[in-house]
């Protein structure tokens, strides 16, 4: 494991002190900074940049050959952080609270930590990880005009103001979709200059308001369209837990909806967070992996193993197996009893 010490919330400050370690080419262009490496620590590129009333950004797409922990040391400035995981996960330690936390992806996390403190990340090895932190200083904040705080949700008002910063916040919300996709935007941004950094300045802003927004609907018990809890998602890998081991069985939207007690648009969406594929696309997923399992593996006939795996039509079964695999089952199995 590498261990990496950052000890300042200065968003440039944080890529030159990350690229003594990481040894890579660090460039700066229009305000924004860029840190991209390609050796034996991994591959990636971090960027920053900072605008007007404290706000700054930082983006991760990285994949470490080892797990890297990065430690930070906070200081007088402690920022609030409002964080999305778009790719991977990541774990996350503060010296504060005896807990170590699972960031997950797409799920809205907006913390701060005392002052004085050490918050701890932790890369996995040979994992891409895509993530967000909007930094936001609330000294600074505080200084905008028409900055509307007194509209924020009560706990996340007293870190505001709360100028000692004795306690820690933290929010570990619903999974959404939304912010993912305007994450994405931020990303695609591809014009030069004023337009440029115009474009990320309100993204930054966009984003922001829709992770407040959803904060505010989690304490009020309510849901974006976009959204899903945990408690969902703990029903959607039960569900995908009864699909592997069911797979013979008639699957419908309605049947899986009524198995899960989810609505079918609740459905969907949790599918899509979790494994990136609808309903239907999942299943016929787990069935054409277990019927190449039992090709492999055991002497039945290809027609015994279409009814095993829950299909109806041996041809359809060889096409989509032929779309998937490259290979017609039959001679899939020829293949393997020939090596």
């Amino acid at each position: 494991m590498r261990v990496i010490e950052i000890n300042t919330v200065q968003s440039h400050e944080i890529l030159e002190q990350l690229n003594i370690h990481l040894n890579g080419d660090l460039k700066e262009h229009c305000g924004e900074h860029s840190l991209v490496f390609e050796n034996e620590f991994g591959k990636g590129v971090i960027r920053s940049i900072t605008f007007d009333w404290g706000v700054s950004l930082i983006d991760y797409n990285v994949c470490f050959t080892k797990d890297v922990r990065i430690i930070f040391k906070s200081s007088d400035i402690n920022p609030i952080k409002f964080i999305f995981v778009s790719e991977g996960n990541l774990k996350y330690y503060n010296d504060d609270e005896d807990t170590e936390y699972d960031f997950e992806r797409y799920q809205n996390i907006i913390t701060c930590n005392k002052k004085n403190s050490k918050e701890t990340y932790l890369f996995l090895n040979k994992t891409t990880i895509k993530v967000n932190f909007i930094y936001m200083q609330p000294k600074e904040y505080v200084k905008k005009k028409n900055n509307n705080l007194s509209y924020l949700n009560i706990n996340l008002l007293s870190t505001f103001l709360n100028e000692k910063a004795e306690s820690v916040y933290n929010h570990f919300g619903d999974f959404n979709l939304k912010i993912a996709d305007q994450i994405k935007q931020l990303q695609e941004i591809c014009d030069n200059g004023i337009v440029r950094t115009l474009f990320i300045e309100g993204q930054l802003n966009r984003i922001m308001a829709m992770q407040i927004l959803e904060l505010n609907n989690f304490e009020d018990n309510i849901r974006f369209p976009e959204s899903i809890s945990r408690s969902d998602i703990k029903k959607i890998n039960n569900l995908s837990s009864y699909i592997v081991n069911n797979i013979s069985e008639p699957m419908s939207i309605t049947s899986l909806s009524t198995k899960s007690g989810l609505n079918p648009k609740k459905l969907q969406l949790g599918f899509k967070i979790l494994f990136s594929k609808t309903v239907n696309e999942y299943v016929r997923q787990i069935k054409l992996e277990t019927a190449r399992d039992y090709i492999k593996n055991t002497n039945d006939s290809v027609s015994e193993i279409v009814y095993k795996v829950g299909f109806k039509s041996r041809s359809y079964f060889s096409k989509i197996f032929f779309e998937k695999y490259g290979v017609l089952p039959i001679d899939y199995r020829k293949k393997i009893k020939s090596k």
